[in-house]
């Protein structure tokens, strides 16, 4: 078995094509070992639309079901992932933060509306491409990261709640990617050697700045350093994010590289410094989603504050008036922690929870 799951015989699984060489392999491993397959493309997003790749992918995802011989379904999907995702990516750069829109999506879209989609069309499970596992323990679901650590994408998942991880299936998780790679060449998938995807979860790479510029309009202000002296200027708040290194003008000579390590946005100021500014040893982390119990007034774990970012080790302090806010305290400093990013924590490879950096 590619996976742990309490499947009845020949269970039936959408699984979501992507147009991508990990979905289409992840269909073919389950169809190989007998379950009932179809392949279901969602389109999220405009073709064509800010160098969107939805028709090009499109097109890879039919190809890919008719080589594996089996069902292909096209679900739009377009104005729930406006609403449910993109609003609230643009709602938090305009309050000068730094969203992940990739984690809301595998909550509201791909284990959310797909997932409700396919129970009430008499699936049992959806799958995906995603490199993540999940085990049984004790009555409940675990969620954990993949054995191959360079394409680990637990990251992104760590929202899925109980009911979306019950029916949730990631035959990759106990793969490397050279395998799946491998097993496409092998078995002749059309896409075998297409290139990963990257940038917007179903829009692909796009220029950031100019992508945001669709709903928010340049304001420019005051560079100052961390001691307050203005040094320059930017384009708004909005369009930097903290660690960023380009992209605001110094008219002041200081010597050093300097990054953003702060934005005040009630006054539309771009903090900069030096790299030694920008490291911060404790946090606030909000909007906490448990996944086991934390009955307990502190939990020393690991904290990823970016995908495939790398492991910290830290204490996370559970504030008990706030029970959805907790202070992480690093073991040593990091730098470059950017609010609006999430903030995920594992014991070893299992993910206990995490959060929005505040």
């Amino acid at each position: 078995m590619l996976f742990t799951t309490e499947a009845r015989k020949s269970p039936k699984i959408a699984v979501g094509l992507s147009g991508g060489v990990d979905s289409a392999v992840s269909a073919y491993l389950l169809k190989k070992e007998g379950y009932d397959v179809a392949g279901v493309y969602m389109q999220c997003w405009e073709f064509k639309e800010d160098g969107c790749s939805a028709e090009e992918d499109r097109a890879d995802a039919v190809k890919v079901a008719a080589h594996l011989d089996i069902p292909f379904k096209h679900l739009n999907f377009i104005n729930e992932y406006k609403s449910r995702v993109i609003e609230n990516f643009y709602n938090e750069y305009q309050k000068g933060r730094t969203p992940n829109p990739d984690v809301l999506c595998n909550k509201e879209i791909k284990f959310g509306i797909f997932l409700d989609w396919a129970l009430k069309n008499e699936f049992d499970y959806v799958a995906t491409g995603h490199y993540a596992q999940i085990k049984k323990n004790d009555g409940s679901w675990d969620l954990l990261s993949a054995i191959d650590e360079t394409k680990d994408q637990s990251y992104f998942l760590y929202l899925l709640n109980q009911v979306q991880l019950s029916h949730a299936i990631f035959p990759l998780g106990e793969l490397r990617k050279t395998e799946v790679r491998k097993i496409a060449r092998e078995i002749g998938l059309p896409n075998f050697d297409k290139p990963d995807s990257v940038g917007i979860c179903f829009i692909g790479e796009v220029n950031m700045k100019e992508f945001l510029k669709n709903k928010i309009k340049t304001s420019p202000g005051q560079v100052i350093d961390v001691h307050g002296e203005v040094i320059g200027d930017h384009d708004g708040v909005q369009f930097y994010t903290v660690g960023q290194r380009h992209g605001f003008r110094v008219k002041k000579y200081h010597g050093l590289p300097m990054y953003v390590v702060g934005k005040n946005p009630e006054k539309n100021e771009l903090i900069v410094g030096f790299a030694k500014d920008g490291v911060r040893k404790e946090f606030e982390v909000g909007s906490i989603y448990w996944h086991r119990n934390t009955n307990v007034e502190s939990v020393k774990c690991l904290v990823r504050i970016r995908h495939l970012g790398e492991m910290y080790a830290a204490t996370v302090k559970i504030l008990p008036a706030e029970q959805s806010k907790v202070v992480v305290v690093l073991e040593d400093g990091v730098f470059g922690v950017a609010p609006g990013q999430s903030a995920v924590f594992y014991l070893n490879e299992v993910v206990l929870g995490g959060g929005v950096i505040q």
